[in-house]
């Protein structure tokens, strides 16, 4: 009897450990569980209930911009095209805003047009062939802006999602992400300005080897070719981006935009040297009234010596 009762004891102290440990395990996974679903909010951040194929959000001076199709790498059809180019032009028109981030939700940056859609005929993508009128295939790649756009790159950024990150300032690419113009597997030119940015960027002929053989690029070598301005670690591109963003809308930015301006007409629209000279000396006078005054003032008082930046 007393045999029996210490058996009874024992599996009951058994079975109340057991259950604790099972209890134990179980908050353990949740919480694990919940970091890594954080963590990893902005890869698989799940599409918005309106299904929107853009999602713009503000926060300050800085909007991020996320093209919303992961079912399809974020492939852009002629609706995703203009929602894009749209929002945009309303960020350079928006007096409130200075930078905007371009990126893709779900892993993905973009792969290009959507070829499904392409497939049902030519006449479905009503093309423009004047530059000057309506939106690119891709939307927005015929814009001149007049302020920064910096693309955070994740997964696939090929054929027109690669011209898209092209109309961005500055790239910041995640580790693991693969650029590249794969469009030339199957007979889609470029026509976002692929083939007029990126030998610009990177060089003639660093830009035909990419043009002509359709190779995968990542992150490492594009970085060396310029392509890139930063690599992060996977699923922190977009995090990056807008502290970076940040950093810039913290400037005085009649002067940044003058400077940025002057860069993109000098390599653009400048039949010589002393015309772009001319540019730059007509768009930055004007910036010495209006804000270098008062940042040599607080330069006087102490502000940014030693090559400090806050």
């Amino acid at each position: 009897m007393a045999l029996s009762a210490c058996r009874t004891i024992v599996n009951g102290n058994s079975m109340f450990i057991i259950r604790n440990k099972i209890a134990r395990f179980e908050r353990w996974s949740f919480n694990v569980a919940g970091k890594l679903f954080r963590s990893c909010g902005s890869v698989f951040n799940e599409r918005p209930a309106t299904g929107q194929t853009v999602v713009t959000e503000k926060n300050g001076p800085v909007v991020t911009v996320g093209i919303n199709r992961p079912e399809v790498r974020n492939a852009v059809n002629q609706e995703t095209a203009q929602i894009l180019a749209k929002e945009l032009s309303a960020f350079d028109q928006d007096d409130t805003l200075s930078v905007a981030v371009l990126h893709g939700i779900g892993g993905h940056f973009c792969a290009g047009y959507d070829l499904k859609e392409l497939s049902q005929g030519s006449a479905s993508l009503k093309l423009k062939q004047d530059v000057n009128q309506g939106p690119a295939p891709m939307g927005p790649s015929r814009l001149r802006l007049s302020k920064p756009v910096i693309a955070a790159v994740s997964g696939y950024a090929v054929a027109g999602g690669l011209e898209l990150a092209l109309l961005a300032d500055l790239r910041v690419v995640e580790e693991s992400a693969i650029m590249g113009v794969f469009c030339r597997r199957f007979g889609v030119p470029l026509i976002d300005g692929g083939t007029v940015r990126l030998p610009q960027l990177i060089g003639l002929s660093r830009a035909l080897d990419l043009i002509m053989t359709g190779r995968p690029v990542g992150a490492q070598e594009a970085l060396t070719f310029g392509l890139a301005n930063k690599v992060v670690p996977d699923r922190q591109a977009l995090q990056a981006a807008v502290e970076l963003a940040e950093q810039i809308s913290s400037f005085p930015q009649l002067c940044l935009r003058a400077d940025r301006n002057s860069a993109y007409h000098a390599t653009f629209d400048s039949t010589s040297f002393t015309q772009a000279m001319q540019y730059e000396i007509d768009h930055g006078l004007p910036v010495i009234t209006a804000e270098s005054v008062t940042g040599a003032t607080r330069f006087s008082s102490g502000a940014g010596r030693g090559g400090k930046f806050s």
